[in-house]
């Protein structure tokens, strides 16, 4: 008799017993398919293979536990800018190109990840969106300190930096809504198209 064995976003099985890195994957399962409210603090613990003692240990609260996801969720994807933007050098360009990138396969790499920190967001209770507003300052200043190094250097000509800025991370950010890995796009082929529109936003000078 074969035994079902639950998978984690990435594919693998979900390390049971594995404290919290068993709750991180079980919650992005469990939120993905659910939504946060659709989700009981019951379930993420059964699909974990912990008791709910083990989980409040970890996390007090369904409420603590979004929070911690959406938090790490997002310090990886700085993680992923920052390795990308140092090997990029200085040309702003050049940098633009590497956060695309990065960006991109991210979204596509990370798509849980992504869709849970868009998604659940507004299920935040103010506390934990107060201490983590910073982050999604952090993730338009990214941007946005490229933006406006290219169009100071004349090398971005768009009008509204603010605006090009807001435009080319949105649509980047958007691929982990309807990125279909089994498609016919592969992920090199969006790179390249993302790339090719943000560079268009900003209208790069020829």
């Amino acid at each position: 008799m074969s035994t079902a064995i639950d998978r984690s976003p990435e594919g693998g099985p979900i390390p049971r017993g594995g404290g919290r890195e068993a709750i991180a994957a079980a919650a992005r399962e469990v939120f993905e398919q659910r939504g946060y409210h659709g989700a009981s603090i019951r379930d993420i613990a059964k699909r974990a293979g912990l008791s709910l003692s083990a989980l409040y240990y970890w996390h007090p609260s369904k409420q603590d536990l979004l929070a911690a996801l959406i938090e790490e969720n997002t310090l990886d994807y700085f993680r992923r800018c920052d390795e990308a933007l140092a090997s990029a050098g200085e040309d702003p360009a050049d940098r633009l190109r590497a956060l695309v990138k990065a960006t991109v396969e991210y979204r596509v790499q990370r798509q849980t990840e992504s869709n849970i920190s868009s998604r659940e967001w507004r299920n935040l209770e103010p506390s934990h969106e107060e201490r983590l507003a910073g982050l999604r300052t952090k993730a338009s200043t990214i941007w946005s300190d490229i933006v406006d190094a290219g169009v100071e250097q004349g090398i971005f000509r768009c009008e509204h930096p603010a605006d090009a800025r807001r435009s080319a991370q949105a649509a980047c950010n958007a691929i982990a809504q309807w990125f279909d890995p089994s498609g016919p796009v592969t992920m090199e082929e969006l790179v390249d198209h993302y790339t090719r529109i943000v560079m268009r936003i900003v209208d790069l000078r020829p």
